[in-house]
């Protein structure tokens, strides 16, 4: 009797593992490698379901396969806690996106995995425990497009085999121990690449001279912490410009190319490689390890020299004495040239500079010509509106450097748009400043843009960035800027663009950024000298420092772009990383906010003066993204209806809070009424009715109150 109604059971368990899918078979042949499951991620994972598309974390395709089923095509249990290795057997072969990072599995990432899995477009195994070799079968992931495999244990070589995943956009291998060189053909056949981060490994070998065919890296070249030995290959140059290069800590040797990209980079990117030399390092290289400019030229005798060199008769004549003295009696005449025409501009620029300052002291209605670089100031000692401004002006005493360290410095830009170009600059001394260097304006409104930049100077809060300095030409205008490192609010709430993996920012994170900005919209709006308006507030615009703390950018920033001449309506491009910041009169009109802008007033439609309440509404909408944890553009394309018209649609139909709040802040269930509070706050400031919204200072005053404030 027992033995039959084993056999029954057994029956039973066949039938239903029939009724599901090959899909729904791999992915309980996967959660029977699971040793622990502490948050319960595959708690619905059973085979009572024939349709795995409702099991946690599983995605499936839209359409159906001949059996009429959906297929499976995205597995992501990220943060789950799960303790498991990852199983022999294949996953299902439909399967594009698999993300399990920052959990615990451990063991070798087992061939059979990525072989039946073909279609894989991402594979995010980050922060795991991960050991072995990485197996050659990765090449036969033709589609792989995104590889993340930072944080583990991993060891032995990158697989030759791996170029051929021609279309891999960001490979990511940080914080392993991978040893060995890099594959030959590595930069040219990984020429999709968009992301590459090697570093905290132990790869050797040189560089390729070919990496320089990255074409399309926008951000970092990170191959610091590693073994890299021989001199930096030239190509390196040819990277875009904005891409940063991070040679940090090799055993790279030789004089440091200065071409294309390389010339962007500052000190920082070298250090620790003792061997190199040459800027922007302040070890010069010594005369045997700069290349020689005629080392080309083959000697007479030289058996060893090309034919092309210098030609075969040269090489077996030599030259004639008569060839001789002309080519050295040619040299003495060029220098003398040279020498002349030096003294004549030396000359020119001496007796330019004497006219400048006699005709600015003895007329102020006097006018000095921009070809001669007067540097003329009236008796006053304030520039005329006629005469070009030529020092660095400093706003505040703690600046210790002048234009000439500034032009010097080393600079790589960081993002370009209709009013100027942004650069990181980093002095000889290691200070790092960031640079907005304005288009081309009118010299007749030198007096306009004084007034209205040191004005802007004068404004000192914690959650401001400080305008440090200004530099005002016919044909140059720079804003100095402290430097502010942790990139912008956007992209710590989403992410940066082009990166499936980022850790959101937990709740007293939010709840400090919040403060943060309240206080200084606050600050501006009641304080300032001008009680100043933003009119264009948003996360792009909010940076991030070494702690998290917040700093508004980008406050009128308009009205000096204005001045200067530049376009300030072409703002498709603005950057979001280091955002430059400046400042915004209530008197003014805002040309940065767009028409139809998701963190735009409703009344700003109807009028182009700016006022205290604009910003408001715009905070609050800052605010419901922080919450949320969605993007206001994604809703507006995606349901016709912007996050403020979402969010109060969710409380019309009184839809739970857990369907409001971002799902990351689901965890912290404890602080749930201090994320009422703000949702409420958010909800006032949004109102449509501008009368009926809070003051800055009342918010801030109000978030203060919370119990997780600073």
């Amino acid at each position: 009797m027992a033995a039959l109604h084993h056999i029954v059971l057994l029956l039973l368990a066949a039938t239903t593992a029939n009724a599901l899918s090959p899909d729904g078979q791999a992915l309980l042949a996967f959660k029977s490698a699971v040793l622990q499951d502490p948050t319960g991620a595959l708690a619905n994972w059973n085979a009572t379901a024939p349709d795995p598309c409702a099991w946690n974390g599983v995605a499936c395709s839209a359409d159906t396969n001949s059996t009429g089923r959906r297929r499976v095509v995205a597995l992501s249990l990220p943060r789950k806690r799960l303790v498991a290795a990852l199983p022999a057997s294949p996953l299902p072969a439909s399967l594009r996106h698999l993300n399990l990072r920052s959990n615990r599995l451990f063991g070798p990432v087992p061939p059979a995995l990525l072989a039946g899995s073909p279609a894989l477009r991402s594979l995010v195994l980050y922060g795991n425990a991960l050991y072995g070799p990485l197996p050659e079968e990765l090449g036969d992931l033709a589609y792989l497009q995104i590889l993340d495999l930072s944080s583990n244990a991993l060891n032995g070589s990158l697989p030759a085999s791996i170029l051929k995943c021609r279309r891999l956009r960001a490979l990511a291998l940080a914080r392993n121990n991978l040893t060995g060189p890099l594959p030959e053909g590595f930069g040219r056949d990984m020429a999709a690449l968009e992301r590459l981060d090697l570093s905290y490994n132990h790869f050797s070998g040189a560089i390729p001279d070919d990496i320089g065919s990255l074409s399309r890296l926008p951000g970092t070249v990170d191959l610091s912490h590693n073994e890299f030995s021989g001199p930096i290959p030239a190509s390196l140059g040819s990277l875009p410009e904005k891409v940063y290069i991070d040679l940090t800590y090799n055993n790279l040797s030789g004089p440091i190319p200065r071409n294309g990209a390389l010339e962007n980079q500052g000190p920082k990117a070298f250090v620790g490689n003792p061997g190199l030399c040459g800027p922007p390092l302040k070890n010069p290289c010594s005369p045997d390890t700069v290349p020689s400019s005629d080392s080309f030229v083959p000697k007479d005798g030289d058996s060893t020299a090309p034919e092309a060199a210098g030609g075969g008769k040269w090489r077996r004549k030599g030259l004639g004495k008569i060839a001789i003295v002309a080519i050295a009696l040619s040299d003495v005449v060029g220098i003398l040239i040279i020498a002349l025409v030096f003294f004549y501009c030396y000359w020119r620029a001496i007796s330019s500079k004497d006219k400048g300052h006699r005709a600015a002291a003895g007329s102020k209605g006097s006018r000095c010509g921009k070809d001669r670089g007067c540097f003329g100031k009236d008796e006053s000692e304030t520039p005329s509106e006629h005469v070009e401004h030529y020092d660095l002006v400093a706003l505040d005493q703690q600046v210790m450097f002048d234009l000439d360290e500034l032009l010097k410095a080393s600079a790589f830009v960081l993002g370009k748009s209709g009013i100027g170009i942004v650069y990181k600059v980093v002095l000889e001394d290691g200070l790092t400043m960031a640079v907005r260097r304005l288009v081309e304006g009118g010299l007749q409104k030198f007096k306009e843009f004084q007034t209205e930049v040191e004005a802007i100077g004068k404004v000192r809060h914690p959650n401001i960035v400080t305008l440090r300095a200004y530099y005002w030409s016919f044909d140059e205008k720079l804003l100095i800027y402290n430097y502010i490192p942790n990139g912008s609010l956007a992209a710590a709430i989403h992410g940066k663009p082009g990166t499936m993996t980022f850790t959101p920012l937990p709740w007293d994170a939010r709840l400090k950024v919040m403060q943060g900005v309240a206080k200084g919209m606050s600050f501006l709006h009641e304080f300032s000298p001008k009680k100043y308006v933003h009119g264009d507030l948003r996360p792009n615009n909010v940076l991030l420092g070494t702690n998290m703390e917040p700093y508004i950018s980008d406050f009128g920033l308009g009205r000096l772009a204005n001045i200067a001449g530049a376009s300030p309506f072409a703002q498709s491009d603005r950057v979001g990383l280091e955002k430059v910041p400046s400042q915004q009169s209530d008197a003014s009109v805002s040309p940065l906010v767009s028409k139809g802008s998701c963190y735009q007033a409703p009344e700003a439609l109807k009028t182009l003066k700016p006022s205290q309440k604009w910003d408001v509404y715009s905070y609050g909408v800052v605010l419901l993204e922080m919450i949320t944890g969605r993007s206001p553009a994604i809703l507006l394309e995606t349901m016709q209806m912007d996050l403020v018209q979402w969010v109060q649609f969710c409380i019309e139909e009184k839809k739970p809070s857990a369907d409001v709040l971002d799902p990351f802040l689901a965890c912290d269930s404890e602080r749930e009424d201090e994320m009422i509070a703000v949702l409420k706050v958010a909800l006032a400031c949004v109102q449509a009715n501008p009368e009926r919204r809070p003051s800055m200072r009342h918010v801030a005053e109000t978030l203060e109150r919370l119990n997780g404030s600073s």
